[in-house]
């Protein structure tokens, strides 16, 4: 195949030895991996533009005993990290897949650094989140993407999927993890004052130069994006627009794909494998009925994935003889999550990852409540909201900040001073009171119960305490809180107004219901044997984590660690 055209949306594909299904970071990281040992691979993707949920998200990857660990001086162990997996899953875990992840998860980063442009960053303050588990570790784990010039790619910078506009700004304007704390900053800092302008300018001239968004991507973007030029340079097709619409069998194994594309229907014959990496069911409401909790009630879950991922995967491979793994603690990874009025009507989903844990900030409930501890993991701060809303419809709750808070770190995608908040508060997405009882008024909740909630928090949150859940208890907590403010980086009364809220809503970011694979990612049917030809990583397998979420960057670091793994193990049996 021609370098030149390997990321080509129309490619005529007969044959190949294998097809991977799905063109986030699993499906590329297995088609890569299969490519580097001199196979022929095809990625399909149904939508026209490729990257799926990887492209995104904050593109965090969890990596035990990586050698940039080892590079720092620190220590880490296969005993520990596993010990933490199987804690973290508790009765739901399963030990091949720990030490499966485990042992392959740093090869995995070499192999990705060494065949891309990608480069992968300690995240030094990231912990493990939960702190009392065996094996629990903080700042060893966690690996941010780096940069990448999405000029690269040429004209598929095109095709490579948007982040979500309410994660960008100035209308397409990537902003990378490690620029946040500039513009937390830039009102106090020269320095970061600079590097926001530096910012600006780069996407200013990338907008003069007839760029639909900024070039200067990263976050999962870039990482879709490293690894797709990567592809393209070893002649890998990206077929973009092509739907799997049929698995076929000859002789036990798994051999065809029946796809369709720009209006027919034709069957690329497959020599090896075929990798199931289409994103799980996050889109799909017979399934999500079937596994969320409360959505048979009339709840409504916001996800962060693309509507698009309708467990595709998952019936594909049922047709074939594959089964479902239930067998987890939760089906998704929640996180709360408020929507963003944009023009036309459009509402865009926005994670409330970090300003839950900031001093001056609190979550009530319907009842004006205060219900957990609102630092906690956002995997668990969901599952809070569904057991304060038990008697309720609506599962959503409403995070509250005052005007101090809310000027020093924004809210949802409310953001920081400079920031501008008007146009939230005209869209309605930002609630605003000159005291408690009327913010509780603008939002539909007791005015009563609001105020004696506040008031109550307001007493020993003035010392830094929490005496009724222990925000800031934890280095989790801690670590999501502001350093600088003493003596809880957690914790602060809610004193000066006005007052403001945000709507947050249940929601998540992937599945963890899946497919039940081995730990060589085969996928097995229903004695527990592999259907030959057949694997499945990212959230068309079920979590190795038994449906936890224990620490930044488990899905993708999980979908590149068994995408890789099935890379390897294509047409070895």
């Amino acid at each position: 195949m021609v370098g030149n055209e390997a990321c080509n949306a129309h490619a005529d594909v007969g044959q190949a030895d294998v097809v991977v299904i799905g063109s986030g970071a699993a499906g590329l990281t297995a088609a890569l991996t299969a490519a580097a040992r001199g196979l022929e691979v095809v990625v399909i993707e149904k939508e026209p533009v490729f990257g799926g949920t990887t492209a995104l998200s904050e593109g965090m990857i969890w990596v035990p005993l990586s050698a940039q660990v080892k590079a720092v001086g620190k220590a880490d162990t296969v005993e520990a990290a596993v010990n933490y997996m199987l804690a973290a899953a508790g009765r739901f875990a399963v030990p091949k897949k720990a030490n499966a992840y485990v042992g392959h998860a740093a090869a995995m980063l070499g192999f990705v650094e060494a065949n891309t442009r990608a480069r992968f960053t300690l995240s030094a303050t990231s912990p493990d989140y939960h702190q009392d588990l065996p094996g629990a570790t903080i700042g060893m784990r966690a690996f941010n993407p780096g940069l990448f010039d999405g000029r690269l790619l040429g004209a598929d910078f095109a095709r490579l999927r948007h982040p979500l506009a309410s994660t960008m700004i100035l209308g397409g304007m990537t902003i990378a993890s490690a620029d946040l704390p500039h513009f937390m900053a830039m009102k106090r800092s020269v320095k970061s004052l600079a590097h926001v302008a530096r910012l600006a300018g780069r996407y200013g001239l990338d907008r003069a130069s007839g760029h639909a968004r900024g070039t200067r991507i990263a976050n999962g973007n870039g990482l879709v994006a490293a690894l797709a030029l990567a592809l393209r340079e070893a002649g890998v097709p990206i077929l973009t627009g092509t739907r799997a619409i049929g698995l076929e069998r000859a002789n036990g194994r798994v051999n065809r794909v029946r796809i369709a594309a720009n209006g027919g229907e034709r069957t690329i014959v497959v020599a090896k494998g075929v990798v199931l990496a289409c994103g799980g069911f996050p889109g799909d409401p017979e399934f999500k009925s079937r596994f969320y909790p409360k959505v048979r009630s009339g709840a409504d879950f916001v996800s962060m994935a693309p509507a698009t991922n309708t467990g595709d995967g998952l019936r594909l491979a049922l047709e074939v003889g594959a089964v479902l793994d239930e067998a987890v603690d939760q089906p998704a990874a929640w996180t709360p999550v408020s929507l963003v009025p944009f023009s036309g009507g459009q509402l865009i989903p926005f994670p409330h990852y970090m300003d839950r844990g900031k001093p001056g900030v609190i979550a009530v409930d319907g009842r004006a409540h205060r219900f957990t501890n609102e630092a906690e993991p956002y995997h668990r701060f969901v599952p809070a909201m569904i057991r304060a809303s038990a008697d309720a419809k609506d599962v959503a709750v409403h995070v509250i900040a005052d005007h101090r808070a809310l000027r020093r770190y924004g809210l949802g995608a409310v953001p920081p001073a400079p920031g501008r908040i008007g146009t939230y508060l005209k869209s309605g997405y930002l609630k605003m009171g000159e005291t408690p009882a009327l913010l509780a008024n603008s939002i539909g909740i007791d005015a009563a119960a609001l105020t004696n909630t506040i008031a109550t928090f307001n007493g020993p949150a003035a010392c830094g305490e929490d005496p009724e859940f222990g925000k800031g208890n934890n280095a989790f907590n801690r670590a999501y809180g502001d350093a600088a403010h003493a003596p809880n980086p957690c914790v602060a009364p809610l004193i000066k107004p006005p007052f403001y809220a945000v709507r947050v809503a249940p929601g998540d970011i992937a599945t963890f219901i899946g497919l039940k694979t081995d730990a060589s990612a085969r996928v097995l049917d229903a004695l527990g044997l592999p259907v030959p030809g057949l694997f499945a990583a990212g959230n068309d397998m079920t979590s190795p984590f038994g449906g936890d979420y224990p620490a930044a960057g488990i899905t993708i670091g999980a979908a590149m660690t068994f995408g890789y793994i099935a890379g390897r193990a294509i047409g070895v049996d």
